[in-house]
């Protein structure tokens, strides 16, 4: 079972009480942009065997939106952090790299 903290209560929750939004960090199109990059904002994402950056809302919480590092083959979870950070911490990058040797977030695009 998948445990996250959230970063703003600090409750740590089971994936039964949190709602998955999807990838973390894209960059949002809308009105007035191309055709293509419209699209590629719908329905490309990346879904990659291991680190993975993530949106989650603590639903039945808090309420807020975080986003969360984890490995999608063993569930360990990386950290947690303010969905309002436009990239993730250095402390979880440098958590990642050591648990992961050879891992770079530029490999993740």
């Amino acid at each position: 079972m998948l445990i996250l903290e959230c970063p703003y209560c600090g409750v740590k929750a089971d994936e039964t009480e949190l709602h998955p939004g999807g990838e973390a960090h894209l960059t949002r199109f809308g009105p007035g942009s191309s055709d293509d990059a419209f699209e590629s904002y719908l329905f490309m994402r990346a879904n990659p065997k291991g680190v993975h950056f993530e949106r989650w809302r603590h639903a039945h919480g808090c309420g807020k939106w975080f986003h969360a590092a984890r490995c999608t083959v063993t569930l360990e979870v990386f950290g947690t952090y303010s969905a309002q950070t436009t990239e993730p911490p250095s402390d979880i990058i440098e958590k990642i790299a050591a648990r992961r040797p050879g891992w770079a977030k530029e490999s993740q695009a």
